[in-house]
C-alpha cells in the first residue's frame, strides 16, 4: 500500500514527563502521523467511510493524549500506533511525538516510531 493519510503538528495540551512539575502543568505535544491506506475508493465515490478519516483519528488521538497523562513519549507514541492500527484499521502507522521547549537549547525532542506493514503483513 503506497498511499498515505497524514496529520501534522496536531497540538495537544496535556501532562506528560516524569518531573514533579510536569505531574502538574498542561505542556504542549506536537504529533505527527503518517497511516498507509488505499484512497482509490474513497476516490471514486468520494466517500470518507472509505478511507482514514483523519478527522476521527484527530479527535482520537487527541482524547488519549490528554486523558492519558503519560510519564514518557514513547509510551505515548506506541498507545496511538496501537489505537490506530486497531480501531481505525491501519496496517501501518508512523507516528512522532515531540515536546518543544523540553530540553535547554533544543527547538524540541520526541520520538518517532513506525508499526504494521505497508504490504499488509503484521510486521509489528
Amino acid at each position: 500500500m503506497h498511499d498515505t493519510v497524514f496529520v501534522r503538528d496536531l497540538e495537544v495540551r496535556a501532562i506528560i514527563g516524569i518531573n514533579d512539575w510536569e505531574r502538574r502543568e498542561l505542556q504542549t505535544i506536537l504529533i505527527d502521523l503518517d497511516m498507509a491506506t488505499d484512497v482509490r475508493p474513497a476516490a471514486v465515490d468520494e466517500d470518507i467511510e472509505k478511507t482514514v478519516n483523519y478527522r476521527s483519528v484527530s479527535k482520537a488521538v487527541m482524547k488519549l493524549t490528554i486523558e492519558g497523562e503519560f510519564f514518557l513519549v514513547e509510551t505515548l507514541a506506541e498507545r496511538i500506533a496501537t489505537m490506530i492500527r486497531t480501531d481505525f484499521g491501519v496496517p501501518w502507522v508512523r507516528v512522532s511525538v515531540r515536546k518543544p521547549g523540553a530540553v535547554r537549547f533544543s527547538r524540541e525532542v520526541g520520538v518517532e516510531i513506525q508499526r504494521g506493514s505497508r504490504t499488509g503483513g503484521d510486521g509489528a
